[in-house]
């Protein structure tokens, strides 16, 4: 009996044991894109047993106990532990480790440890380029990176971003050094989505790419594929509206002719207008030109991995309408991208990439006197759409903006190949040898058509002559690095990592443009050089070649003691075809320290301070401008005897400078970082100054026997300013997961910058930038004042009598005595008389304070997002106001002074000879402004459906872009910035608003899909 009870007792307890144990399944995903992990460990915790995720993510784990914790850990991820109760199925999303102090950050020829780093570096991952969705890449540094400003010179579609870093420092080029994947490249040529992450290199760590990378450099990395990965399809695509952002308010019809009236009556002459009772509210331009435009984008992904090999496919198209005349201003991009990589050997591999892009765009003139915008805002309300000014009473620069754009005719079309093949061996351990050749080619056609047409008497728009014009340019480069890494540890705690190498690059191309006249029909359908059979007296065609190149041999040291005390040192030699020979070759060099704090006995063990690091960097750099100084060039004008008769030639242009070279920075850099309470909190905090030497001053006086007064002929560019760059940024960073549903990620960016100029040879004042016509140049360089400041007459309110005038020191010197009503200006030299040499500083185009805010909170399967920028401290011209009496003006001028007592910041209306239209600080606006430049929602759909329908994410969203701009700037868009002919941000014009084209506002609604 005893045996039995025994017996059925062991069953009981066997069933009940069995009872409890479980087997669970499920799939390991990766937080954001969906991707499944393979390699992912799951144990039962305090016990051995466990399993590994496999190709495709899943896993299965048998027998486990209830009320066990399932450990679910991998590299680079937070690890998850889940009490075990009755399931069965349990599927678990990973995400990246909150810290990312063991990232591997590209800092160029290679990589670092987040935490190694003693450079000043930001990082923009995918996640961010994803929830802002950027029609331009460089729009998703907007905000987000430190240090960072991002500006357009309009808004066009296809319009091209400038980015500079800590400021502006230089008269010509500030733009950073693009590698993408170890190519020079172009940031508008690449999907955005395509891309994996920045690495923005911001101090004298940037000096292993020597003579190009005073102005820091931006590396990109785009997405590859992950080794033992199954094929992961995705789509993500948008479509949207969009509109302007504003109109700027002015006159209607009855107060344009009310105001009109009263400045001619101002002047005795006879009124424009005797009866304003039936004129209404009459046209609103800007309401005509204006309109919504659709924009639509999708991207396609494949991607994935075998145990030897990795794979990317990528394919986007992007359409855009203008939101100014659509049929003539629009933009279309089409990129097809392929990355691969292979492990030939366990010591071997092979990595390739290309890109191929085209994009297709027309426009419209913008951002300069007579653009449609400006003709918009200038043109007098009491026209109809149709009506043209046929008297010429609106003077001959102004006409109607409809049937100028009716009469603009333009195409074009570039297409870009580009892409790099890379070899990594591995003969030893620690020892590795890369060599890396990137390739781009660039080919682009333009054609313009200007029929016949007259606009009205006088007008400098009219054409008597139809021409064509046509355009072609080829752009080639490589870049081609060997580089040796060996890294070792020597007695325990010394380890060293050194890297040796060298480049060669070169650039070449040509241009060839023609014009042919009396176009068969006066239409765009003939528009073409062949059928164009006319023939001008002057020269109709123009071509260039260049060919540039580069060599250098690089080396950096990189060291640490028991990984808490760093040191870094690189040393490059370039020699570059770009200048004389005894001026082209350089060394440029560097070096930074970095001291893990937190790694220290008495900071090991804080549970507030999770790690320290103080590091700081000094070197060299050089920004490689003033291609071909020291050569003279046939592009002056001349005339000579031939056969008895005057022959038109060419003779010297600019007189040239053999003793030209580039630019030269050198940089301190001081930073800290910060991580508390568990990592939830990161801080980072720099200061900085740069010195930029050896700036190249065009037209430099010199002694006039040297023929610089010659037609076409000019002064040399020399070698002969220096400017001084100093601020601090700072970064801070809140993540924290409340709960399995709630998470919030909160940043905060700011830089403050100032700059001046610290020298010029001879204190000689380089000057640009126009305001109307016939004024003198606005912008200055000049020693203790910024590049570029704005140069004019100082106000002090409006004179409100005759006795106010005769009190002041006369205003006869500037052209015309003052009056009651005018403006009031200072005599800031103290001479008792107001002339022009009373101009004074009146602002600056570049701002004191950059700034970022960015949100994102994830609540269940909810995300809402929203990204903010701004810039404090900076000013901007307002010049798409025409200097002619009968325009139409901004309602800024219902406030004008009528009487004393009624106004003492806006002059009176009057057509008689005034001094109020010189450029003074009543033209100068404070453009500080904060930008909400994206907003989202989105919802992810459940797994439990998405399991059902066998899709691994499906996310919909809505966003706007460019929400709500904030500023008591009275133009478009207080964020544009003037460019020069290169498309390249000008110092000298870039504040200066001819009615820059707005960016648009965005209404988007959009999906991600992954299959």
């Amino acid at each position: 009996m005893k045996t039995k009870l025994s017996l059925l007792f062991t069953v009981c307890f066997c069933l009940v044991s069995l009872a409890q144990q479980n087997n669970i399944s499920g799939t390991i995903t990766e937080q954001g894109t969906g991707f499944p992990i393979p390699g992912v460990s799951i144990i039962i915790k305090n016990t051995i047993k466990g399993v590994v995720s496999d190709f495709d993510g899943n896993y299965t784990i048998n027998n486990v106990p209830e009320n066990a914790i399932l450990q679910f850990s991998y590299l680079g991820y937070v690890t998850q532990e889940i009490k075990i109760t009755n399931q069965q199925t349990l599927n678990v999303i990973l995400t990246e480790d909150v810290s990312k102090l063991d990232e591997v950050v590209v800092i160029g020829y290679g990589g670092q440890k987040k935490k190694d780093i003693t450079g000043a570096v930001s990082i923009v991952s995918s996640e961010t380029i994803e929830e802002l969705r950027p029609v331009d890449a460089a729009q998703a540094l907007q905000g987000t990176s430190a240090g960072v400003s991002v500006t357009a010179p309009s808004g066009s579609p296809g319009g091209q971003f400038n980015i500079t870093i800590r400021g502006v420092n230089s008269n010509g080029d500030n733009g950073p050094l693009v590698i993408i994947d170890g190519y020079k490249g172009d940031l508008n040529s690449i999907n955005p989505s395509d891309i994996e992450s920045f690495s923005i290199l911001k101090d004298a760590q940037a000096a292993i790419y020597g003579i190009e990378g005073a102005n820091g450099v931006v590396l990109v990395t785009t997405k590859s594929g992950r080794k033992n990965s199954a094929l992961k399809i995705s789509y993500n695509g948008y479509t949207g509206i969009q509109q302007t952002t504003r109109q700027l308010p002015y006159l209607n019809a009855t107060e344009y002719a009310l105001l009109l009236n009263e400045s001619y009556a101002a002047n005795g002459q006879d009124l424009p207008y005797t009866d304003v009772s039936n004129l209404g509210t009459g046209t609103d331009w800007q309401d005509e030109l204006f309109e919504s435009a659709p924009i639509t984008n999708h991207n396609v992904s494949l991607t994935g991995g075998g145990e030897k090999s990795t794979y990317y496919f990528g394919g986007s198209i992007l359409e855009q309408d203008g939101i100014i005349a659509s049929d003539k201003s629009n933009f279309t991009r089409a990129n097809v991208k392929v990355k691969l990589g292979f492990d030939v050997t366990d010591k071997l591999k092979f990595t390739t990439s290309a890109n191929y892009f085209n994009n297709v765009r027309k426009t419209i003139g913008e951002n300069a006197l007579g653009s449609p915008l400006f003709n918009a805002l200038n043109y007098a309300p009491t026209y109809t759409l149709d009506q043209e000014d046929a008297s010429g009473f609106l003077g001959n620069e102004v006409i109607n903006p409809l049937s100028q754009i009716a009469n603009t005719y333009n195409k074009y079309n570039g297409n870009s190949i580009e892409g790099t093949f890379q070899l990594d061996y591995e003969p030893l351990d620690g020892l590795k040898i890369t060599s890396r050749i990137g390739l781009k080619s660039y080919n682009d056609t333009q054609k313009s058509f200007a029929p016949i047409v007259n606009y009205g008497s006088g007008k400098v728009f009219n054409t008597d002559r139809s021409s064509v014009t046509q355009t072609k340019n080829t752009n080639n480069s490589y870049t081609w690095d060997t580089f040796i890494t060996y890294n070792r540890t020597f007695a325990e705690n010394h380890n060293a990592t050194i890297t040796l190498g060298t480049s060669a690059q070169r650039a070449w191309g040509d241009n060839l443009q023609g014009t042919g006249f009396d176009v068969p029909n006066n239409s765009w359908e003939f528009a073409d050089i062949s059928l164009a059979n006319g023939l001008s007296e002057a020269k109709s065609t123009s071509s260039y070649i260049y060919d540039s190149r580069l060599s250098s041999f690089f080396t950096r040291l990189q060291y640490d003691y028991k990984g808490k005390y760093l040191l870094s040192a690189m040393v490059r030699r370039d020699g570059t075809s770009d200048f004389s020979p005894s001026n082209r070759i350089d060394y440029f060099s560097s070096a930074t320290a970095g001291w893990i704090i937190s790694d220290e006995a008495f900071l090991e063990d804080s549970d507030v301070i999770n790690f320290l690091k103080l590091r700081a960097s000094y070197g060299s750099l050089g920004n490689n401008v003033g291609v071909d100084l020291y050569r003279a060039l046939l592009s002056g004008e001349a005339t000579y005897v031939l056969n008895n008769g005057l022959v038109t030639g060419t003779a010297n242009g600019r007189i040239p400078n053999p003793e030209a070279t580039w630019e030269t920075a050198d940089k301190l850099d001081i930073g800290l970082d910060l991580n508390l309470f568990n990592n939830k909190l990161q801080f980072t905090a720099d200061y900085f100054v740069e010195d930029r030497n050896d700036l190249l001053i065009a037209n430099f006086p010199v002694s006039g026997i040297l023929g610089a007064s010659a037609p076409g002929a000019g002064l040399p560019t020399v070698n002969a300013g220096t400017t001084r760059t100093k601020g601090v940024e700072f970064f801070v960073n809140y993540k924290e997961s409340f709960s399995d549903n709630l998470s919030v990620d909160l940043s905060y960016n700011v830089t403050k910058v100032d700059g001046e100029v610290t020298s010029v040879n001879n204190n000689i004042v380089s000057e640009g930038g126009s305001f109307s016509v016939g004024q003198p140049a606005i912008t200055r360089m000049e020693v203790g004042q910024p590049i570029g400041y704005f140069y004019g007459l100082k106000t002090d309110g409006v004179f409100q009598n005759q006795a106010e005038v005769n009190a002041a020191p006369s205003q006869e010197g500037l052209g015309s005595a003052a009056a009651p009503g005018d403006l009031k200006y200072v005599d800031t030299n103290n001479d008792g008389e107001i002339t022009i040499a009373d101009r004074t500083y009146l602002g600056k185009a570049q701002a004191d304070y950059i700034m970022g805010l960015n949100l994102r909170v994830n609540y269940k399967n909810l995300d809402f997002g929203t990204y903010m920028y701004a810039e404090l401290g900076k000013e901007m011209v307002r010049n798409y106001e025409r200097d002619q009496p009968n325009i139409n003006r901004s309602s800024l001028y219902l406030n004008r002074w009528t009487g004393e007592g009624t106004s003492n910041t806006v002059p009176r209306a009057t057509i008689g000879a005034t001094t109020n239209r010189l450029f003074s600080d009543f033209f100068v606006e404070d453009a500080s402004f904060l930008r909400i430049q994206n907003i989202q929602l989105g919802y992810t759909l459940p797994d439990e459906f998405l399991q059902k329908i066998g899709v691994s994410k499906l996310r919909i969203y809505g966003s706007v872009n460019n929400a709500f701009t904030f500023t008591k700037y009275n133009g478009y868009d207080p964020a544009a910035q003037g460019v020069n002919q290169n498309g390249n941000l000008d110092v000298f014009s870039s504040g200066i608003d001819y009615g820059f084209y707005p960016v648009s506002r965005q209404f988007i609604l959009g999906i991600n899909l992954s299959i």
